[in-house]
């Protein structure tokens, strides 16, 4: 066994890439501090062919360099755009058809294992503040709260690790479906 360079892996062009169809999710950055876990999320964004990435509030904006440290070029392959109000924007993709959930550690919470997206459904991730998670009117109004479940003696996941848990977890369900 050998590992694959970087021509044996036959990326596509940013070009190519942003004409192809996308697995049906939005990332929604609810004042993400951490411009590394911002870059971190671009890329799992492009990993997994994410629509979007919004980044509201207080959260940066490409470019700068500290997000292009890890998002590695991620920011010129996935759609993004700045929004100063999360829970605007998640009224407006409610109306626009998205199923709103909040990855959140919440009373009546559904844990990530349980959750089974709906064929045929759009889905908004909000992912919070590295401190405060995701604001609590933007919770209340919530279609689901996914909770990833943890069993040590910490109660979190950076940002960046539970977007890449989250978005797996929903593209594996999701080709699932489709089989």
């Amino acid at each position: 066994m050998r590992k694959l360079s970087m021509d044996d892996l036959n990326r596509d062009s940013v070009e190519t890439f942003k004409n192809k169809k996308k697995i049906p999710l939005v990332l929604v950055l609810d004042n993400v501090r951490s411009l590394n876990n911002v870059g971190s999320v671009f890329r799992t964004a492009d990993a997994f062919m994410a629509e979007k990435v919004y980044l509201c509030g207080i959260t940066g904006t490409p470019p700068h360099r500290d997000i292009e440290k890890t998002a590695l070029g991620a920011t010129e392959s996935v759609a993004w755009e700045h929004v100063p109000d999360t829970v605007a924007l998640a009224r407006q993709l409610q109306a626009e058809g998205y199923k709103i959930c909040s990855v959140e550690q919440a009373e009546n919470s559904t844990k990530l294992n349980d959750f089974r997206p709906e064929p045929g459904v759009h889905y908004a991730f909000i992912l919070g503040n590295e401190v405060f998670g995701v604001e609590q009117d933007v919770v209340s109004m919530s279609d689901v709260v996914l909770e990833i479940p943890q069993f040590g003696t910490k109660h979190s996941l950076n940002i960046s690790v539970a977007t890449g848990v989250v978005v797996w977890d929903f593209l594996s369900k999701t080709l699932t479906q489709q089989v």
